[in-house]
């Protein structure tokens, strides 16, 4: 098997052996949820075809999350239809499930591994995946084997946590090109004929019933019945590989080229409109660059011999290109690294001490407003700009990705201390975003309390150290008219966005 064992982590801490005799070998989707482009597909391809043995694929969703809302399910059961379809066409047994209560998906799985000879599985480091992962492996009786498909770079390839992206960008440019030629297949059942599973057993399905054909195909019906937020409705965003290649295609084709000049002006919406679908799995970041290496005509020669940590020319692409791979790698990975080496990624207390030390002597100062959760949620401030951001959010479950830094920052100043400031942008974000709960969501919110960052002058009241944004300054920069015509609320707003913050 040709998958770098950096990639590899066994779950279960006894030597249980593979099981040869065994029904099928068993692929528990979580979190790459896709049939290409994804090292978990390749290893449970390569462990059916070593034993000869039919591939069972267990998609699930569980319910054991206080932000499991119709919004994020709808997303997930719209890539569930693509899989479905996919596997369908490649004679592998798919098996959707949807909890109706918590707990479900454990026992679902203990009852799937006592037929396996291995379970493969998505490493991914949350923690909600993590204790998933843990609780399967005190359960079942046969080898786990958690797969890393998260990024370009193995999350066990870096040994240690970075606190700059400089720092990280350093060590990308060193050691990616060793791992740039491990690419996942784009199409793992090429040439390959497993044995084909015609039936579970009934006491298994009856209990646990996959998601019925009809109801992936309307993905909002049947939403009503389940323990979830129905509040916070499905969006018109489509999930699924498909969506996620369309996307794709349609970036590099039309937006990519003005991605420099155009990246932070919201009128030009001239982002990838990708981190939703990276974060549900339902696109992988080899598929990304693979995409934007062809169409940039690149290849490994291009790259810059010195690993300088620069943003710019050491890909050997355009600056438009760069630009986004220093998204797409150095911001997105960073975050992984940190999930990935410690489990208090969303704590106040691991923001650098600089940060909380200069948050600490700043913490009593007045501010100029001080609001509820519920009035950041329902957009209910004083000021246009972050309400029009708040309601793309709460509308569509996206937002602008430099209104963003803005909403997080006026949060920190509007709120009564700065935990409590981290505890609102956590939930709000996680709640409404399709991209929340996700490593890079995180160092994106902890950002705006000095993660990754410097300490900056001149020193402010609320903020002390803390690098500032104003929504006056902003305004000014930005193009911001056919934003605010479609999020803003108030008609002033909309004729003079500057003279409205």
């Amino acid at each position: 098997m040709d998958i770098n064992p950096l990639r590899i982590r066994r779950c279960v801490a006894n030597d249980v052996p593979v099981d040869p005799k065994a029904a099928f070998v068993l692929y528990w989707m979580t979190a790459s949820r896709r049939m290409a482009w994804n090292y978990a597909m390749d290893r449970a391809v390569d462990w059916a075809c070593r034993l000869c043995k039919p591939l069972v694929i267990l998609e699930t969703m569980p319910l054991d999350n206080r932000w499991a809302s119709e919004r994020h399910h709808a997303f997930v059961l719209q890539g569930m239809a693509d899989n479905a379809n996919a596997c369908k066409q490649g004679g592998i047994r798919y098996y959707p499930f949807v909890e109706s209560k918590p707990g479900d998906t454990i026992d679902l799985l203990a009852a799937l591994a006592d037929l396996s000879c291995v379970v493969v599985t998505d490493d991914f480091p949350i923690r909600s995946v993590a204790d998933d992962i843990e609780q399967a492996a005190g359960r079942i009786g046969v080898p786990l084997e958690a797969i890393d498909s998260s990024g370009l770079l193995p999350l066990r390839a870096a040994e240690r946590i970075f606190s700059t992206a400089h720092s990280f960008r350093r060590v990308l440019q060193r050691t990616l090109p060793d791992h740039l030629p491990e690419v996942p297949k784009a199409n793992p059942m090429a040439r390959k004929r497993l044995p084909r599973l015609h039936g579970l057993p009934a006491r298994i399905t009856r209990r646990w019933p996959a998601v019925p054909a009809g109801r992936l195909a309307n993905p909002r019906k049947g939403l009503a019945s389940l323990p979830l937020n129905h509040d916070v409705g499905p969006v018109d965003i489509v999930g699924g590989p498909h969506a996620a290649r369309k996307a794709l295609k349609q970036f590099l084709r039309k937006r990519l080229a003005d991605y420099v000049a155009d990246r932070n002006h919201p009128d030009a919406d001239a982002t990838s409109g990708l981190s939703p679908y990276l974060h549900f799995g339902h696109i992988s970041p080899h598929e990304i660059f693979h995409a934007l290496a062809k169409a940039e005509g690149w290849s490994p020669a291009n790259v810059a011999e010195r690993a300088s940590g620069s943003r710019e020319g050491w890909w050997g692409m355009s600056p438009s290109a760069e630009a986004f791979l220093d998204q797409l790698l150095t911001w997105r990975e960073v975050g992984f690294n940190r999930c990935a080496h410690s489990d208090d990624y969303d704590q106040y207390e691991s923001l650098p001490d600089w940060a909380k030390k200069t948050l600490a002597e700043h913490a009593a100062d007045p501010r100029p407003y001080v609001y509820t959760s519920d009035e950041f949620q329902k957009s209910a401030t004083h000021d246009p700009l972050w309400n029009a951001a708040q309601t793309q959010l709460v509308r569509e479950g996206r937002m602008h990705n430099y209104l963003r830094m803005l909403w997080g920052k006026k949060i920190l100043e509007w709120s009564a201390h700065p935990q409590e400031a981290l505890e609102t942008m956590i939930e709000l974000n996680n709640k409404y975003a399709l991209d929340g709960q996700d490593p890079n969501s995180y160092s994106g919110i902890c950002w705006v309390l000095g993660r990754y960052d410097r300490p900056w002058g001149p020193e402010r009241p609320i903020f002390g150290k803390i690098r500032f944004m104003s929504s006056q300054n902003t305004a000014r920069k930005l193009r911001l008219r056919d934003y605010f015509l479609k999020y803003a609320d108030n008609e002033l707003d909309v004729r003079d966005p500057q003279a409205s913050v």
